[in-house]
């Protein structure tokens, strides 16, 4: 019997899962709550920023950038923040050529941006999304109210204002002989026959060794022949290719990517395609920006929509240090919660 999944994921994860969902047998991702994401940290680097500021990551409850600025909650009720400008430092290089802030692929999008404290934004795309946001809803699980029209605008302000940034650094990178090929938008018939004989020394050589490598886990989840992983904060090949075989590049977010999924309109559409924009929240749930992304997974999980989720945890040995589960049961769920703002191989859970 074939089990269904949900997962929660950046931008670049909800790109992978898409390509994979197109271009892969049995995929079993079918619902996909994106996240909003204006960058990601290096875990080395944020441990290293932290330190630089006193605090051990062991005593952090709680991880958040508001206000122009990434704020420590500490265990014992502080806060400590440093400037975006400088938490800027510990960013992962290629997040600085990312062109989506609210995950315009996924179902449903979630942050906090343009809600009242205690409220998420969601951004509901597909009927599959719109279907679960009313049936959660009606349920009691989450309360909804429309986003006002000043939420919008500082929504749409920040997402385009990445766009344009991102846009602007794409451009400089190709100035200078450095490619950006998810940026390199074809025709779905000329994409598939481009990447035809890609594999994974090519991906090794136009992503990873580029420093272009988003550590999403696509490549793991995506090798039939289970000779990818990932180690050393990088994927490695421990055998060789199949003729013929192109899986690992083609569910890479960082390769090119058909115009059907990503088009350079998406430039000056700040928020993507979408069905309607909400306010809101989980009365039965306690967690960041209103317990959203909880509580419609727990729904989903409690009513048989899904088996399980994928999502991100905590190393309990390494604080703070971002750990993929396949969460299948509501407690695992509520355990996960919370945004770690470090990369994590997500997708790979997908072959554990």
């Amino acid at each position: 019997m074939t089990r269904t999944y949900a997962m929660v994921g950046t931008p670049c994860q909800i790109t992978a899962a898409t390509l994979m969902d197109r271009y892969t047998e049995d995929f079993p991702v079918e619902l996909k709550l994106g996240l909003f994401c204006m960058e990601n940290f290096s875990y080395t680097y944020l441990k290293k920023l932290a330190e630089e500021e006193g605090i051990d990551l062991a005593d952090v409850s709680e991880l958040r950038i508001e206000k122009g600025r990434l704020w420590f909650h500490l265990n014992d009720g502080s806060k400590v923040s440093v400037s975006l400008e400088r938490a800027r430092a510990a960013m992962r290089k290629n997040c600085s050529v990312c062109m989506d802030f609210t995950s315009e692929q996924s179902d449903i999008s979630i942050g906090s941006v343009g809600s009242p404290e205690g409220w998420s934004t969601i951004i509901i795309r597909t009927e599959r999304g719109h279907e679960l946001i009313e049936k959660a809803r009606k349920a009691g699980y989450i309360e909804t109210k429309p986003l006002t029209e000043r939420g919008i605008r500082i929504l749409e302000k920040l997402a385009s204002g990445k766009k344009e940034d991102n846009l602007q650094e794409i451009k400089r990178r190709e100035s200078v002989a450095r490619p950006v090929l998810y940026w390199r938008v074809m025709p779905d018939e000329e994409y598939l026959e481009e990447v035809t004989d890609y594999q994974f020394d090519d991906l090794r050589s136009d992503v990873i060794d580029v420093g272009a490598c988003v550590l999403c886990g696509a490549c793991v989840a995506s090798c039939p022949e289970d000779i990818v992983s990932i180690k050393d904060r990088k994927p490695e090949v421990e055998g060789t290719c199949p003729e013929g075989c192109n899986a690992c590049y083609v569910a890479c977010p960082r390769t090119y990517v058909p115009d059907s999924i990503i088009g350079h309109d998406s430039a000056i559409t700040p928020l993507g395609e979408y069905i309607e924009i909400l306010s809101a929240r989980a009365p039965m749930f306690r967690g960041q920006d209103g317990g959203v992304v909880t509580a419609l997974l727990t729904y989903a999980l409690r009513e048989g929509i899904i088996d399980g989720a994928l999502v991100v945890d905590r190393d309990q040995e390494r604080p703070w240090k971002p750990l993929p589960v396949l969460a299948e049961e509501p407690q695992d769920i509520v355990k996960a919660a919370g945004t770690k703002y470090s990369a994590c191989p997500l997708l790979k859970v997908l072959k554990e």
